[in-house]
């Protein structure tokens, strides 16, 4: 029965193997099918055939963190790849992208500054990167005027999480008086729950007790719904929660 049992397997991973080569999928699913038979072909329905049936996003999720697994280098592999082969503007962002998801930050402020000295310098996917990588390397004061110029190129990007979330941060490393009503701002934008936390941290430093109160109100919110988070939220918002779980354990109890 076991024979069999690990024959049906390979069968299996046989069958979406043929499946990989006729969709032109990476050549690594191949490896993942026959290394792994049982799991690899557990992994490919749920992140190749499932998203292809319903285009899920906990599908399109599931593969890009396959992709990260196991081959974590390919996407600054490619983006230098294109920047070589094509120097343009927008394939040196896509590098600086790269080194900055890679943890590269101080190569990425390089990329982002060379292409800040040109005619897309108030381009706003460059600012924002731009801002991105200097707050990155701690410099925040630089990150500040970054994001202060692209506001004034373009006011939208107040109203955009990441870009609200990024400018409430800079001013929080900066002690800035403006920090609360950055935080508040993003939290309007919020797609996620790292505005809610990272509000929470900063509001737990208050000395005001009602701030204390309102930060412990805002890491419970994200422990509560966290329960009906789809899998691909709470993998995303894994840190988050963490940070919200270990805040609200080391919290004094209400008297």
């Amino acid at each position: 029965m076991s024979y069999f049992g690990i024959g049906l397997h390979v069968i299996i991973a046989i069958g979406f193997a043929i499946h990989a080569v006729h969709t032109r999928q990476n050549i690594y699913w191949l490896f993942i099918l026959f290394a792994f038979p049982l799991l690899g072909s557990l992994v490919y329905f749920f992140a190749v055939c499932l998203p292809a049936m319903r285009q899920s996003r906990g599908g399109y999720a599931a593969s890009r963190a396959i992709s990260q697994l196991v081959d974590p280098d390919r996407a600054l592999r490619e983006a230098r790849a294109d920047f070589e082969r094509a120097p343009t503007v927008q394939h040196r962002m896509r590098l600086g992208a790269a080194l900055l998801q890679a943890g590269r930050a101080g190569e990425a402020l390089e990329q982002y500054q060379a292409a800040a000295n040109g005619p897309f310098a108030d381009d706003p996917g460059l600012l924002l990167g731009l801002a991105q990588a200097q707050f990155a390397v701690g410099q925040a004061s630089a990150a500040e005027a970054t994001l202060t110029r692209l506001f004034a190129a373009n006011p939208q990007a107040r109203n955009q999480g990441e870009p609200a979330l990024l400018y409430a941060r800079t001013l929080d490393a900066l002690g800035a008086a403006g920090t609360r009503a950055a935080y508040e701002a993003a939290l309007k934008c919020a797609s996620d729950a790292a505005p809610r936390c990272l509000f929470a941290d900063w509001l737990l430093k208050q000395a005001d007790q009602a701030d204390r109160e309102r930060a412990r109100s805002l890491y419970a919110d994200i422990v509560q719904d966290a329960k009906y988070w789809p899998r691909h939220a709470k993998e995303h918002n894994r840190e988050w929660l963490q940070r919200a779980q270990s805040a609200l354990a080391s919290m004094p109890a209400r008297g």
